[in-house]
């Protein structure tokens, strides 16, 4: 399994986060809001930081979910969306491993499929953190 990304300076709540959503258009940070939220809740060990220009949890400093905003759309991702369930078909992206779900105004989410996404995100980065504490097998 490759080393997982860390990101330094995660804290349990960063109040960046609040100033990143009061400086987003309120149409669009209103739609990915409730799903941050949804994020924080997974559990006691997540954390929260600013990076890239962008809300990202963590466990312990490893990430596992993203929100942002653009022009038109909003958007929940994951850094490890390419190895989740997605038995909806919600996910967007080609890349390697990260994958999110596009939000726009007045078009329906599949909150069944969203949170389901989340919760085995965060489930997934628990392993995975978990993992790479373990001693190397000897060669």
């Amino acid at each position: 399994m490759p080393q997982l990304l860390r990101f330094s300076g995660a804290l349990e709540q960063d109040p960046a986060i609040a100033e990143w959503f009061a400086a987003k258009p309120s149409t669009l940070a209103a739609l990915v809001r409730p799903w941050f939220a949804e994020w924080r809740a997974c559990g006691a060990d997540v954390r929260e930081l600013v990076h890239d220009g962008c809300p990202v949890v963590c466990v312990e400093d490893a990430p596992f979910g993203y929100v942002h905003v653009f022009t038109a759309h909003a958007a929940v991702g994951f850094f490890h969306g390419a190895s989740l369930p997605d038995p909806a078909g919600v996910l967007v992206g080609a890349g390697k491993s990260m994958r999110h779900v596009k939000l726009r105004p007045g078009v329906a989410t599949d909150a069944v499929a969203l949170t389901a996404l989340i919760r085995a995100a965060y489930h997934d980065i628990q392993g995975r953190v978990a993992q790479e504490r373990l001693p190397a097998a000897p060669a």
